[in-house]
């Protein structure tokens, strides 16, 4: 008996293992789910059979992977959260109000009061103690819509392309993309997409979007135009969009540089424990050497000459200006 009873328990949790899995990814091939599960391909097809005579709709794609998703029911399966998970979920909810996604505080304190009817005692104790001594500000950054960061969001994970207008620079243009990935700044929302037309990576502020991306055609994921995303994304902001360069050497650490500047305001590269380099844009190269000297350490410059001869000019200046000939 009490075999029997600890095999049941062990089916229970790996069926509540195999949903969780299931939420979290579009598409589980049988080899996944079954390594992930510490089982066989045989017993992950007993599991799913089990879930569905449950009632949850798990799809199966034909072929040798045996792919498996998780469909759309007539009731949403159970969200299995560990205690980490619940707590942030709780906190993203409250502080919705206040953020840049426009259209979801109504349905953030709906979402809230459902999540802490079912918070353990000690979980909801945690939220109330880290909100109730959290001051939040109103957003300063442009507001976007919630069905639009949704359908960007789900094109992402199913490799679907993208068709909207975009009100750029240069007027409103129809891009079509194959997307990549979401980046926020606290300010704003960029999506990074291939473009298919210019046949290029480009970075879109999606408050730019003007209507609610359409769904394309599924496309096989190209090679992110780098390995680190957020670094990418944070060049593309602080760099390419001005005609002019500036590369810099911080003698400061990277936490010290990055303490004394704006993220999106420049790129910042660790070169070892006392070293940092920097990377900034901007409309004009005179403008850059008062402004690095502002953060207060010592560097040098590593391009362009021109820079040098602007911080010449400047300094001389400056030492006029307070009578030193």
């Amino acid at each position: 008996m009490a075999g029997r009873l600890r095999l049941m328990l062990e089916t229970s949790a790996r069926l509540l293992k195999l949903l969780s899995l299931l939420q979290v990814r579009r598409d589980w091939t049988g080899a996944d789910l079954a390594h992930r599960l510490g089982v066989d391909v045989r017993t992950v097809r007993r599991d799913v059979d089990k879930l569905r005579t449950l009632g949850y709709p798990v799809n199966a794609a034909p072929g040798v992977s045996g792919g498996y998703q998780l469909g759309a029911g007539a009731e949403l399966p159970p969200l299995l959260l560990d205690d980490d998970e619940a707590v942030a979920v709780a906190v993203g909810l409250r502080t919705a109000a206040n953020g840049s996604v426009a259209g979801i505080e109504e349905t953030s304190v709906r979402a809230l009061a459902k999540l802490e009817q079912v918070l353990p005692s000690r979980l909801r104790r945690r939220v109330n103690a880290l909100q109730a001594h959290t001051i939040a500000l109103p957003t300063r950054g442009a507001q976007v819509d919630s069905a639009t960061l949704t359908a960007i969001a789900i094109a992402c994970r199913d490799h679907q392309r993208l068709r909207f207008p975009y009100a750029g620079r240069d007027g409103g243009t129809k891009r079509h993309v194959e997307p990549l990935g979401l980046a926020h700044t606290g300010r704003r929302w960029y999506l990074v997409a291939w473009d298919v037309d210019k046949e290029d990576w480009r970075t879109f502020r999606v408050d730019r979007i003007e209507e609610e991306p359409t769904p394309g055609a599924r496309f096989t994921p190209r090679e992110p135009p780098a390995e680190d995303l957020a670094s990418y994304v944070a060049r593309q902001l602080s760099v390419a969009p001005y005609p002019h360069e500036a590369r810099l050497i911080m003698h400061a650490p990277y936490d010290v540089v990055a303490a004394r500047t704006s993220y999106g305001s420049v790129h910042l590269e660790r070169i070892d424990d006392e070293r940092t380099r920097l990377t900034v844009g901007a409309p004009s190269l005179e403008d850059v050497g008062l402004w690095i000297a502002m953060i207060g350490v010592d560097f040098e410059v590593e391009g362009p000459e021109e820079l040098r001869q602007h911080l010449r000019a400047t300094a001389g200046r400056l030492l006029r200006a307070a009578g030193d000939t």
